[in-house]
């Protein structure tokens, strides 16, 4: 900084698209949750697990969803989902917001209350179902059926980064809201 003049500060957004764009984009032959082939990576859990990336996620995504009015909780499927979840659980605290956090298993459990959604009771409540990446929407759409088993309302999918994959189309088509924090142009990656 030069005396008398303010350097800018780079935007939590623009941290996490570095981030990411450094540490968690990789190049070769993948195949995706969806089956899809790919010939790039981008593990965000490896990020969303990390110090320095989780503040950003959740300052990131509370600003793709600071606009929707009446949410009580952030959570998707287990597992992409919770390190989200608890980012924007976390730093909405530090913004004064209330959003509890829970987690959708893939599969209701097989003992104890039997339960496939964990956390706060969501029955007449209105969620954001999130995810890190999402390519299909399969994720998101399979949280969804489990949410709405237990009366949930869902008010919006918010996802880290799309893949500019079926997800938004898939996810619209089924009658909710789709917002995305980073897109592939973001991160210097074409469409595959």
């Amino acid at each position: 900084m030069r005396a008398g003049r303010l350097e800018p500060m780079t935007s939590a957004r623009d941290q996490l698209i570095d981030l990411i764009t450094s540490e968690a984009v990789f190049h070769g032959d993948f195949t995706l949750t969806s089956g899809k082939k790919a010939i790039y990576y981008i593990d965000l859990r490896r990020l969303s697990l990390d110090h320095r990336a989780a503040p950003l996620i959740g300052q990131v995504m509370l600003d793709l969803i600071d606009d929707i009015d009446g949410v009580v909780a952030v959570g998707g499927l287990t597992m992409g989902a919770d390190p989200i979840a608890s980012a924007i659980m976390h730093q909405g605290v530090a913004r004064g917001k209330t959003y509890d956090a829970f987690v959708v298993r893939k599969e209701p459990k097989d003992h104890g209350r039997g339960r496939q959604v964990e956390g706060p009771d969501l029955e007449g409540k209105r969620v954001i179902v999130v995810e890190d990446t999402s390519t299909t929407g399969g994720s998101p759409l399979k949280a969804i059926e489990a949410l709405e088993k237990v009366g949930a309302e869902i008010a919006a999918v918010a996802v880290v980064v799309d893949r500019q994959a079926p997800a938004k189309e898939r996810i619209e088509a089924a009658g909710y809201e789709y917002r995305y924090a980073i897109g592939l142009a973001d991160l210097g990656l074409d469409p595959q």
